[in-house]
């Protein structure tokens, strides 16, 4: 076969799996937004309901939880995506192995939960992280199943769930919250979304319930999936030993303090991030299987996640005093510095996301894993003497210079050992990078004028920043093009 027709055959490939991550992407993007939006409604209610106390005791369950639904099912579900071969050849061992593992895991939770709670600062979150990882359980009943929707990108079946849970969430938690059941609101609200959540994934995913046990098949899957859960467990604590640290050197108020402004971080780079991760690893699996198709799906999908998240960090960044005032009131103030600096690093967070993503989807999870692994040993130390410092501001700073120092020079490194070539992403990020700076200079500027009203700060400032954003990434000829498009639309509305 010549030259010219292995590349029509990439490309080919590129398309078809395109065509497929396209659509699953559409639909998660659709349904991460909706369900942020729901959990941000829910949020706004139980910050006039609890107190920052009692985000703090959640914080630490939240934690926990985090920590072992990285780890619960042994990397079954990714597994479940990536695996060569027919899916009923799988599907009664995996099963197995995630229901046992899940029973192991959480049985080990009930037990160590009032030593962590301890660890982080508040003893009386021991039932509330009994409670809320209650939710691996189900995790492990469905893994299986919500591994084939995702590996035949049918994205739009878990979204349904995943938006049903919501409801029931936000139901429960507001209910019982109102009721006075404190941190416990979280807990109880976040089961029973997880509940509904199980059984309609279980339903949709249209598998035979089947048990059983093949010793190679158990050899595989764990070869695949315990460097993943080892590396996914470092990421869980990548992102949860802030809450550890900071309960135990601050309390449970400035940790609920910190738990708001993280939580605010995340809510659009959120959206764009879980959107992305429910298609990337079937994406990246099907290019690796292609030769020489995984290195430029991987250069588009850096670009596209860098100039979407730039913007909405930096303006977030500069407007954050003004944004939690006006969504929370003036009790959630203490939480705008750690904000400013949150912001930055959920956009690191994300690329980093994605670079495990794709080697997950390459089958190179021991890689994800030593990747994990350093930034764990210089993010430890760096969060407990930056809360020593300056308190949850510190800890802040430091998560967001180890992340830009640390781990994504890590992460790019990763790239390299599986073949991927990084020099052509760093040109294409100019622009973005670029825009993004003169988009904060004028959102700032802005801001200085209006500072005597929070909403018309808001409004002004960050629809400034968002114009002159788009005006410095899109190039001239694009711009051109949308203007002519749109004298066009409304020459023919006149007629």
């Amino acid at each position: 076969m010549s030259e010219d027709d292995d590349n029509a055959g990439q490309e080919a490939t590129a398309r078809s799996i395109g065509r497929a991550a396209g659509k699953g992407l559409r639909w998660s993007l659709m349904g991460s937004a909706a369900t942020r939006l729901g959990t941000f409604v829910m949020g706004l209610v139980l910050a006039r309901l609890l107190t920052p106390e009692d985000f703090g005791l959640y914080a630490v369950a939240l934690a926990a939880m985090y920590f072992v639904m990285h780890v619960n099912d042994v990397g079954i579900m990714a597994a479940t995506v990536q695996w060569r071969g027919r899916l009923e050849e799988m599907a009664p061992t995996a099963t197995t192995l995630a229901l046992m593992f899940s029973a192991l895991v959480y049985g080990l939770c009930w037990f160590a939960a009032p030593a962590f709670a301890t660890l982080a600062g508040s003893s009386e979150a021991a039932p509330i992280v009994r409670l809320l990882t209650a939710v691996i359980l189900i995790d492990g009943v469905t893994a299986v199943r919500a591994g084939s929707l995702l590996r035949s990108f049918q994205q739009d079946r878990i979204i349904i769930a995943n938006l049903c849970g919501v409801v029931v969430n936000a139901a429960v938690a507001i209910s019982l919250a109102a009721r006075g059941a404190g941190a416990y609101s979280f807990a109880a609200g976040q089961v029973a979304g997880a509940v509904v959540i199980g059984v309609i994934v279980f339903w949709l995913a249209k598998l035979p319930t089947q048990l059983g046990f093949d010793g190679g098949v158990a050899r595989k899957l764990m070869r695949f999936g315990l460097p993943l859960a080892l590396g996914l467990g470092m990421e869980a604590v990548v992102f949860n030993v802030d809450y550890v640290i900071v309960g135990h050197a601050l309390g449970a108020t400035a940790l609920g303090f910190y738990l708001l402004a993280f939580n605010v971080s995340s809510w659009a780079t959120g959206v764009i991030g879980t959107a992305i991760r429910y298609v990337s690893v079937p994406s990246f699996s099907r290019l690796s299987e292609d030769e020489g198709s995984l290195s430029p799906g991987v250069q588009r999908s850096f670009t596209l996640l860098i100039t979407s998240v730039v913007p909405i960090a930096l303006l977030m960044a500069v407007l954050a005093p003004a944004l939690v005032v006006f969504l929370y009131g003036d009790q959630w103030a203490p939480a705008a510095p750690v904000l400013r600096f949150l912001a930055i690093l959920s956009v690191v967070r994300i690329v980093v996301q994605l670079v495990v993503d794709v080697l997950t989807g390459a089958g190179a999870t021991r890689v994800a894993m030593w990747m994990n692994a350093g930034w764990v040993l210089a993010l430890v130390p760096a969060l407990m003497l930056g809360t020593r410092l300056d308190g949850i501001r510190g800890t802040a700073i430091a998560h967001v210079l180890v992340a830009l120092l640390v781990a994504l020079p890590l992460a790019l490194m990763s790239l390299r050992r599986i073949g991927v070539q990084v020099a052509p992403i760093v040109p294409r990020l100019i622009r973005p990078l670029v825009a993004g700076v003169v988009a904060a200079l004028v959102c700032a500027l802005v801001a200085d004028l209006t500072s005597t009203s929070v909403f018309l700060q808001l409004a002004t400032a960050g629809t400034a920043g968002l114009l002159t954003y788009l005006a410095v990434v899109v190039p001239r000829q694009q711009l051109q093009t949308w203007s002519g498009r749109a004298s066009e639309l409304i020459a023919a509305s006149m007629r």
